[in-house]
């Protein structure tokens, strides 16, 4: 499990709003499911919004630089399960 935050409930017109706290990293007028659980609610974002900003830690590392997309491929493999190869493709 993550952090704990509490928030109050507040009226809005004439509904109940839930005030989520900045920490979430959640944007102004982002989408979210709302669920109603058997001992309480759960909430996520819509559209796999991150909840954590990174800018700040990314910003104190000046040498951490994004990966290129030529970079993010992933060989395919057959593995048993040590984690060594089944067969020898090369």
């Amino acid at each position: 499990m993550g952090e704990e935050y509490r928030a109050r409930i507040f009226k809005s017109g004439n509904s109940l709003a839930l005030r989520l706290p900045k920490a979430l990293g959640l944007k102004e007028g982002a989408e979210v499911v709302l669920r109603e659980e058997r001992r309480g609610f759960s909430v996520e974002p819509l559209d796999g919004e991150e909840k954590i900003d990174l800018g700040g830690i990314a910003g104190a590392l000046p040498w951490l630089k994004p990966i290129p997309p030529e970079d993010r491929e992933i060989e395919e493999r057959e593995l048993d399960w040590e984690g060594r190869r089944l067969r020898d493709d090369g």
